[in-house]
């Protein structure tokens, strides 16, 4: 999804910086499917305001520049409404991780497992914090739907690594590792 609809799509939730609409992606209600740069979103604010989707003010912060607030349009919300009726793209899953795991074979079975143990606590930490949002459960129905769906496949992948870590550990042979040079 273009970076200009999440940014609309965050804003529809009420007035945000740049910096707010950022954390909704690593940390927020969009960070299990979604991401979002500073160097993409504030692009995407810029031609948002110029296109009369957004208005942005300006807050004054003590000791600081002031901090721009972008609010939706009404002719923001119905870009975003006609968005959101078209067909969206089929998931993709890019992960850094399941590449690596890809080539385990060339890793030492030390490495392996660290990688996986590392993911699983992630997956944990992630699924604690996607709970205590669920828990406080302010969203939309939708939002606490898909929030719901994300704590289920965290749950899921989590589980898997733990039950079928040390089967892959053990068919991992390194005959020879790479190593950067």
């Amino acid at each position: 999804m273009d970076v200009k609809i999440l940014c609309l799509g965050v804003l529809s939730r009420g007035e945000a910086s740049g910096y707010e609409i950022k954390k909704a992606f690593e940390e927020g209600p969009f960070s299990h499917f979604h991401q979002a740069s500073f160097g993409s979103i504030y692009p995407a604010l810029n031609a948002l305001s110029s296109e009369g989707l957004v208005e942005c003010r300006a807050q004054a912060q003590e000791k600081r520049p002031d901090k721009k607030i972008y609010s939706l349009t009404a002719k923001g919300q119905q870009s975003l409404t006609n968005a959101l009726l078209a067909e969206p793209d089929h998931d993709r899953v890019r992960s850094d991780f399941l590449f690596i795991l890809s080539f385990a074979q060339f890793l030492p079975p030390a490495r392996v497992a660290a990688l996986i143990d590392q993911r699983i606590a992630w997956y944990r930490e992630s699924l604690e914090r996607m709970e205590g949002c669920a828990a406080a459960n302010t969203a939309p129905p939708g939002a606490a739907f898909v929030r719901n769906m994300g704590i289920a496949v965290y749950r899921t992948a989590a589980e898997y690594l733990e039950n079928n870590r040390d089967a892959l550990i053990a068919e991992v042979s390194a005959p020879e590792v790479l190593v950067a040079e």
